[in-house]
């Protein structure tokens, strides 16, 4: 594996050759160690559930609504405007990375000073060092944005995938091993810290890129302008995403909130861990098709089949079988959860294949229709959110799952006007793959019920039976089939390639 050495940083002649080759070569180091990543955090949740409890984690909950929120703004957007440009320089690059810097410390001096008042809205005095101490993490982590960025837009996400391993497996050994000792939230605490300081650490070894000064006149308008759109989106979105833990802890409780939370992150992480690395190779492909219509719509059609057929047949198993699902993972002591669970697992269902929505403004250049979609949204679920706590946290959950399915259509009718892809792209390779999914788990729900010699093993002849339907299924209908052939020859191509 070859670093980014420093005479090729700048070079974008080479980024448009063998671009198949290189998205689909980008695509499998992405998701095996998207695949790493998922094995890790459930080895640490398994571990971490018999060593710390719900209140533990309701804590911390509190606390990263206010640190993410800051930490949100460390990026400006400007990382994926270093990914999207054309041609980029080292003057431009290192204005960039100053201004990152700069927004970090000044972000991070406020969530120090700020500490006082997360303890004292949520009433834990003990929040004001936890929230002091978590401020250092992402002032940390922001050094590393531009190196980052930088290895995106050169495809190396082999490099990024060292990175992100590296730094999960150290701070899941420094927290499993603070948790022993009983330092129970300041265990996530110590976890937080190793992976910002281990992160930035492997990122500047694997891209010794060194930032020059800020120099005037260096073209970065039009790059802060696009940043500054994607900064306005994750504002309104962190709230419509933040503002269900803020509602639950303030009038539900730590204990509602660490059993929402956790069920969130159960669903979620592998959602996360699929259609995050899709999107990431996505987004610089679609960039360099979008003035090729034709082609930029058989490239959107395999990445909707490809998120369909992975996470759907994993959702829908997950509404089915929830509380084998809680026992496995998390023990006896969490099965409170399994209402919350199952709700957040319908929401999650169509969550991957909606979310290429704004891979497909980005990619357009649609950067402020995306703010203004995600503004509107941010309102509407916020709204539900409020309404939804009175019923306390499946209010809420329920309120989300209504909001995900309602919002799509009007979404999408207005992003379809501006992007070189239509309703048929989007539902034409993944209505058959929803409907098999939801065959399939029901069908295995149904024999682990009536079958007899099932007692005891319902999990595992569950999944048995889902992947036996599922597998069978697909293999029979004739679009699903067709879906499976091409992205296996892709698939052979990008091997080959390598």
């Amino acid at each position: 594996m070859q670093l980014l050495t420093p005479d090729k940083i700048f070079d974008s002649e080479h980024l448009s050759r063998n671009l198949a080759q290189k998205s689909v070569r980008g695509g499998m180091a992405t998701m095996t160690s998207q695949g790493v990543l998922f094995v890790l955090h459930m080895i640490g949740t398994v571990v971490l559930a018999r060593l710390l409890t719900p209140t533990d984690y309701g804590l911390i909950g509190m606390v990263a609504v206010v640190v993410n929120f800051a930490a949100m703004f460390k990026t400006a957007g400007l990382s994926m405007a270093t990914v999207q440009k054309d041609e980029i320089s080292h003057e431009q690059i290192s204005t960039l990375f100053w201004v990152n810097v700069l927004i970090s410390v000044g972000l991070g001096l406020c969530v120090l000073l700020g500490s006082p008042l997360v303890a004292l809205f949520y009433g834990k005095p003990e929040l004001t060092a936890v929230t002091a101490t978590l401020s250092i993490s992402f002032i940390i982590s922001g050094l590393s944005i531009q190196h980052s960025a930088l290895l995106r837009r050169h495809m190396r996400f082999d490099i990024i995938a060292i990175v992100q391993i590296a730094s999960q497996l150290f701070s899941l050994t420094v927290t499993i091993i603070l948790a022993f000792y009983s330092w129970r939230y300041w265990a996530l605490v110590g976890g937080s810290l190793t992976t910002a300081f281990s992160s930035v650490f492997l990122t500047f070894l694997f891209c010794p890129w060194v930032p020059g000064r800020v120099r005037r006149g260096t073209g970065v308008r039009d790059m802060l302008t696009f940043g500054g759109h994607l900064t306005g989106f994750s504002f309104v979105n962190y709230f419509s995403r933040n503002a269900d833990n803020i509602l639950i802890g303030r009038f539900v409780g730590a204990d509602a909130l660490g059993l929402y939370a956790k069920a969130y992150s159960i669903v979620y992480l592998p959602l996360i861990n699929i259609r995050n690395p899709i999107n990431s190779v996505a987004i610089p492909v679609l960039s360099s098709l979008k003035n090729d219509p034709e082609r930029f719509r058989r490239y959107y059609a395999k990445i909707v089949f490809i998120l369909a057929f992975v996470s759907m047949p994993i959702m829908a198993f997950c509404v089915v079988f929830p509380d084998e699902l809680i026992l496995l993972i998390l023990g006896s002591q969490w099965l409170a959860m399994t209402e919350i669970f199952r709700i957040l697992a319908i929401a999650g269902f169509i969550q991957p294949v909606t979310g290429t929505r704004g891979a497909l403004l980005i990619a357009c250049g649609e950067s402020k229709l995306y703010l203004l979609q995600g503004a509107a949204a941010a309102v509407i679920v916020v709204t539900g959110f409020c309404i939804g706590v009175i019923w306390g946290a499946i209010g809420v959950a329920t309120a989300y799952a209504l909001i995900a399915y309602c919002l799509q259509y009007p979404m999408f009718s207005i992003a379809f006007r501006h992007v070189p892809v239509s309703f048929r792209e989007l539902l034409g390779n993944c209505w058959h793959v929803a409907l098999i999914s939801w065959l399939s788990a029901l069908c295995a729900k149904g024999i682990v019920v009536f079958v007899p010699g099932t007692e005891g093993l319902s999990l595992l002849w569950g999944c048995l039976a889902m992947g036996a339907i599922f597998g069978g299924v697909s293999l029979g209908v004739p679009a699903t089939r067709r879906c499976l052939r091409e992205s296996i020859q892709i698939f052979k191509k990008g091997i080959a390639s390598q």
